[in-house]
């Protein structure tokens, strides 16, 4: 007999009714097995660090973007048919526009809360990259993508990158002047892609651009296919990091076997429920505040026109300086014009988000690391990867500088070639001056880390002594201290076997096995690392000998 049939039973032999919504609850219960499911979650232990809330806001601006976009797909018409305007923006009335564009006018300027709608849209498709791209960078520089979480690391990766094509499928849909402008530079992508760009762009414009389809296909795009892949990848992505459960920094009774922190259910519910009204207020305050995309400011999308300073959303915009940066080179090969001013970003551009989506198990090869990892790194205790991720944030900068040459040029009133030779030229010597930089830093810190558990913290008292020395005072650390400085771990670079194994055979070393050594010395080398103190060299200092 079920749970339900059990308490129906017991509530009719006692003589009165169960409450509906225990009724209801039993019902539900002896059919999906609810009451074991809450009792194995809702008790679920979550770490607790400021940190972690960067997933929570992107998972709140998604539902934002999923609830207003919804509102928004009840007033849009994704079609190119030309029609004349004659709706309230006075300015535009008389003017030829598609379809699509008139009706984000009319949401702009006639639908109850439209324009605040579409702000709100935009906004937190903004801010839902950048707070994946920040989280992203959180789970790099602590090493929260090592075994199990490749997988997680590979959907996290998949929603910036799908994020990123949605906003900008999402962007192009008014058909304006500066999102056709941003069409129009995509089309010169695609065309650029040898043998098979021509078919493609012909595909996805219905013909020679603008065509009369992209639109329809974009909206389609947009509202269905991203967003359903993106909603499947964020629920696994969920699953995931339950079934796994959380990393956490390391800290006294802190494993790789446990989670210190609090309950699902009430505690952490209460929060993240508080947070996401809080993300929300914030989204909609700037949206309230914070005009983006007035699209009746440019007028719709005529292909003989290009707007005066265009520029994509943020999040594009190191494309777009990649492009910017790159020497207009063409060639003719076979009978064929190989455009490489823009076919050649496209490759970087793919191959800086390959390496992205590739690199933990980059470094789980290079370690040779198959253990589970639970605990969190410190980024100045991983110096080597630590000065990756600000290389190549460094890059990104860089990038997404250059993608605005021509306004840094107009309001500095310097020459845009200047601009646009000083970007090619920090572009290829900045990562390269962040790692460096990055990495030093990184081991100053582990010195300092090392000082500090050896000598204690300074306390800024200066204390004569009776032979007339002066010295300052050091605070010893708190276990808790210790241990948080002294946890982490110091993984040694690979080694090659004997050449001659125990038979006095000769070993055959492939190349690749030598290049694997070489790399992992020079990502986990002695020079690359400060040994951590030991406990001997902490109980000869805390013993007074070699110290005042």
């Amino acid at each position: 007999m079920s749970t339900a049939d059990t308490t129906s039973t017991r509530a009719d032999a006692q003589g009165r009714k169960a409450p509906a919504g225990e009724r209801v609850a039993d019902w539900a219960d002896g059919r999906l097995g609810i009451y074991s499911l809450a009792k194995a979650n809702m008790r679920k232990i979550f770490p607790d660090h400021w940190s972690f809330m960067l997933g929570e806001v992107c998972l709140y601006s998604f539902i934002i973007i999923i609830l207003t976009g919804v509102y928004l797909t009840l007033f849009f018409h994704p079609s190119m048919n030309e029609v004349v305007y004659h709706g309230s923006y006075v300015p535009m009335q008389g003017v030829r526009m598609s379809e699509a564009f008139k009706s984000t006018l009319d949401i702009s300027f006639d639908v109850r809360g439209g324009l605040l709608i579409r702000q709100i849209h935009h906004w937190a498709a903004l801010v839902f990259i950048a707070g994946m791209m920040v989280h992203m960078m959180r789970v790099f520089f602590t090493g929260a993508f090592r075994k199990p979480r490749e997988v997680n690391w590979l959907f996290g990766f998949l929603l910036l990158v799908l994020g990123t094509f949605t906003g900008f499928t999402g962007y192009s849909l008014p058909d304006d002047l500066l999102s056709g402008t941003g069409v129009r530079i995509a089309d010169g992508l695609v065309m650029s892609v040898p043998l098979v760009g021509t078919y493609i762009s012909f595909y996805l414009f219905g013909g020679e651009f603008p065509g009369t389809d992209f639109v329809a296909r974009f909206y389609s795009i947009h509202i269905l296919l991203l967003p359903g892949i993106m909603l499947g990848l964020v629920v696994g992505h969920l699953i995931l990091v339950i079934y796994h459960k959380h990393t956490q920094f390391a800290g006294p009774g802190r494993t790789n076997k446990n989670v210190v922190g609090m309950p699902l259910m009430p505690v952490y519910m209460a929060k993240a429920g508080g947070f996401f009204f809080l993300v929300f207020g914030v989204i909609a305050a700037i949206s309230a505040i914070a005009t983006i995309n007035p699209v009746w400011e440019l007028g719709p999308y005529r292909p003989d026109q290009v707007s005066t300073n265009a520029q994509p959303d943020w999040y594009l915009g190191m494309s777009e300086g990649l492009f910017r940066i790159m020497p207009g080179w063409e060639i003719s090969f076979a009978g064929h014009t190989l455009v490489l001013g823009v076919f050649i970003p496209l490759l970087v551009f793919g191959a800086v988000l390959g390496i992205m989506a590739v690199y933990p198990f980059l470094e789980s090869w290079l370690t040779g690391d198959k253990r589970e990892h639970h605990i969190l790194d410190r980024p100045r205790n991983a110096p080597t990867r630590t000065a990756f991720g600000v290389a190549w944030l460094t890059m990104y900068g860089v990038a997404l500088m250059a993608g605005g040459n021509d306004l840094w040029a107009t309001h500095f009133n310097l020459s845009v070639n200047s601009v646009t030779w000083f970007v090619r030229i920090t572009f290829f010597a900045g990562p390269v001056l962040a790692f460096i930089a990055t990495r030093r830093i990184c081991m100053g810190l582990q010195r300092r880390d090392k000082e500090k558990v050896l000598h204690g913290r300074e306390s800024g008292i200066i204390k004569r002594l009776p032979h007339g020395e002066f010295i300052e005072v050091h605070e010893p650390l708190t276990q808790e201290q210790l241990h948080t400085l002294t946890a982490h771990e110091q993984p040694k670079p690979l080694a090659l076997e004997p050449e001659v194994d125990e038979n006095g055979v000769v070993r055959k070393v492939k190349a690749t096995q030598k290049l694997r050594v070489r790399l992992s010395k020079s990502y986990y080398g002695e020079d690359r690392y400060v040994s951590k103190a030991s406990a001997k060299e902490y109980q000869e200092i805390t013993s007074g000998h070699g110290h005042h």
